[in-house]
């Protein structure tokens, strides 16, 4: 179908902006992407699927079989899937339950939960609260998961949408603490396909974490081929852990062409970001991906972000270090990239942790650590930028 050009829509306003992904009969022209970010994917990416079970019992000759594969994996593109995870497949179905159920909403009663402004937390219908142009065909509600209060998801499910929605929030908050459970076992892995001296440096490091959870919910798309549902980025947080149901949509940019990543029933896609990307000085990767829309169904995944406390000060092991010889991105914490994110939207997708490393050095700051940084990016953020 072709773009309506003359919409009445005010998509700066949340409302319509719902109305319009809830009964969508046209793609407006704030939805259209250029043609160059609709490239279509023709290949599946041959991921690893990694089995947890053994690793789970404690097997150490499965876990050298993980580890393995999943440096494999973060060496050429930081994506991999899991199975026999763990997670109890009755919480996930529960869990996409009480999803359905939220997005299913009027659009005033999902706007109850809508983002404030400066806030990562809240309701949104296709990031219009951040974009102009460029939209996002999707809607999301984004939640944090930390340890500072007894109940962090319930009470913010509570506090937001009322005591009806509690049931809501117990759901969430078992699911947020099974699935960190889970990330604490992979980043033990991936301690031990790096070689440390400490293979629980990560998961130490991330204990404490204070990490955030968000439903993606992508309506059907009268024309896939003008919008996405989420756009080209890579995460700037640690670790992902996604569940995705059957429909398919996810897609990775790996050597010039992207990918599309299959849905594995009960399986989890796990993908690193930025931060552990410079917590590992560069050598495994955070890569570029997306969403894309389709025309008959709808789609719906959960994303647990796996994120360190605020002003945890990210640095890579010494031990990594010494072996490469340089320190390819100096200290920061994860709230000041975080913030370098939040305000400098679309800065480039590609190369967004060189953007934000070059920010501190050319600051002056931190200062003790501008002799060990790397006055050139990477190769692979020079041929990314």
């Amino acid at each position: 179908m072709a773009t309506n050009t003359t919409s009445t829509v005010n998509l700066r306003d949340q409302k319509d902006v719902g109305n319009v992904l809830q009964k969508p009969t046209f793609v407006p022209t704030d939805f259209v992407w250029p043609k160059e970010d609709l490239v279509n994917a023709v290949e599946e990416l041959k991921e690893p699927l990694v089995d947890l079970e053994g690793v789970l019992k404690g097997d150490q000759a499965e876990k050298q079989r993980a580890a393995k594969h999943i440096r494999e994996a973060c060496l050429r593109h930081g994506f991999f899937q899991v199975t026999n995870h763990g997670i109890d497949l009755s919480l996930i179905n529960q869990v996409h339950e009480e999803m359905v159920s939220f997005f299913k909403l009027p659009v005033n009663d999902k706007l109850r939960a809508m983002k404030k402004p400066g806030s990562t937390w809240g309701f949104s219908a296709a990031h219009a609260e951040r974009f102009t142009s460029k939209l996002l065909w999707k809607e999301t509600l984004t939640f944090e998961y930390h340890q500072d209060t007894k109940h962090p998801v319930v009470d913010y499910f509570v506090s937001t949408l009322g005591k009806d929605f509690e049931h809501t929030g117990r759901v969430y908050q078992t699911y947020c603490e099974e699935v960190k459970r889970l990330c604490l076992e992979i980043l033990e892995l991936l301690g031990m396909s790096l070689g440390l001296d400490d293979p629980l440096y990560y998961r130490r490091f991330f204990e404490d974490d204070y990490s955030m959870m968000r439903c993606n919910w992508y309506p059907p798309c009268n024309d896939p081929s003008l919008s996405l549902g989420t756009g080209p980025h890579s995460d700037p947080t640690s670790i992902t852990i996604l569940h995705q149901d059957q429909v398919g949509g996810l897609e990775v940019f790996v050597d010039d062409k992207w990918y599309s990543i299959r849905p594995i029933q009960d399986a989890f896609v796990v993908n690193l970001g930025d931060t552990f990307k410079a917590l590992t000085n560069g050598i495994y990767k955070s890569s570029l991906h997306r969403a894309v829309v389709n025309r008959y169904k709808e789609r719906k995944s959960l994303t647990f972000f796996m994120c360190p406390r605020g002003d945890k000060v990210v640095r890579p092991p010494e031990d990594l270090v010494l072996a490469q010889g340089t320190r390819n991105y100096p200290d920061f914490t994860w709230s000041q990239f975080r913030d370098f994110t939040q305000s400098n939207y679309r800065i480039n997708f590609e190369s967004t942790l060189h953007h934000f490393s070059n920010s501190i050095i050319n600051n002056s700051s931190p200062k003790p650590l501008l002799n060990q940084v790397q006055e050139k990016p990477s190769l692979e953020d020079q041929a990314a930028a």
